[in-house]
């Protein structure tokens, strides 16, 4: 089975638990609408890789870590896009979850998305419950407070933001929270996993603020311009373009080169840079090259 497939399959999995009965209805309704159709699902591939080159010991956990890290990402989206923040009127190609189905229902939907993050990890892990604590650990220091995503989201309330402080929060977060999971659902020491998680996460902000700088939105599927609109530090405004993209292909390369010796690391090595390749808007396709 194929990462993606793997990935919707659990997904399925998990938003079927949260909906059986099917009410209250547009409850359902809006969870299954914020998680289906997914974007690249980069950070449950990127669990499930690196479980795949430590060996992927216990597939059951690899799965619920990724799983979990999904549905906390689909939260974060459905608060972000609400008008209290970003204001977006779509993501990935469709109204946001507030335009669809009112704000009222939006808040209560990515607040049951993380709920069932979590619920997933323990149900999922029963066969393996060594391995509960230090994910939900790994995974809660990656989306909570001081460092994780709701940090990076609160950074936008303060008068003075450091660009490099923002993003490790914002973005990196998630993908170290990514990586380091993925090798304990191995049973592989997760710290020797942090850097690529760390530089990946860098490179992916990079490469999101220049689609939000210079894409399209149908490409993107959201709209474009949200940090010149809200005056957010963005690294295409402190680095210039030409300078973003080099910075993105920087780190793409320490990435790459931070994976540690495995039985999989030259097939994970390929799957960043291939998915690297994806990152850089179309029109700037020459500027990268």
């Amino acid at each position: 089975m194929d990462l993606q497939k793997r990935i919707e399959r659990n997904l399925e999995r998990a938003v079927t638990y949260a909906t059986a009965g099917g009410n209250p209805s547009l409850m359902c309704d809006a969870l299954r609408y914020a998680v289906f159709p997914g974007g690249a699902r980069i950070r449950p591939r990127l669990c499930l890789a690196v479980a795949l080159a430590a060996g992927d010991a216990a597939p059951n956990a690899s799965d619920a870590a990724a799983t979990a890290i999904e549905l906390l990402h689909c939260a974060s989206l459905v608060h972000d896009d609400l008008p209290c923040f970003d204001d977006a009127s779509f993501r990935r190609g469709k109204p946001s979850l507030h335009t669809a189905f009112g704000e009222t229902t939006a808040v209560l939907a990515g607040d049951a998305l993380i709920v069932l993050a979590y619920e997933t990890l323990a149900r999922e892990c029963l066969a393996t419950p060594d391995r509960i604590a230090p994910l939900i650990a790994v995974i809660s220091r990656a989306v909570g407070m001081p460092h994780g995503i709701i940090a990076g989201q609160a950074w936008e309330s303060e008068a003075r933001i450091d660009l490099k402080v923002y993003h490790r929060a914002k973005t990196s977060s998630l993908f170290i929270g990514s990586t380091t999971a993925g090798a304990i659902a191995a049973g592989v020491d997760p710290q020797n996993w942090y850097r690529l998680g760390e530089a990946l996460g860098d490179a992916f902000q990079v490469a999101d603020d220049l689609r939000d700088c210079a894409a399209d939105p149908d490409e993107i599927g959201k709209p474009c311009g949200q940090d010149a609109a809200h005056d957010r530090p963005n690294a295409v405004r402190e680095l210039g373009l030409g300078g973003a993209v080099q910075r993105l292909q920087d780190l793409v390369g320490e990435a790459a080169a931070s994976i540690p010796d495995c039985r999989g690391s030259d097939m994970l090595k390929q799957l960043i840079l291939d998915e690297a390749k994806r990152l850089v808007p179309k029109n700037l396709a020459t500027v990268a090259a």
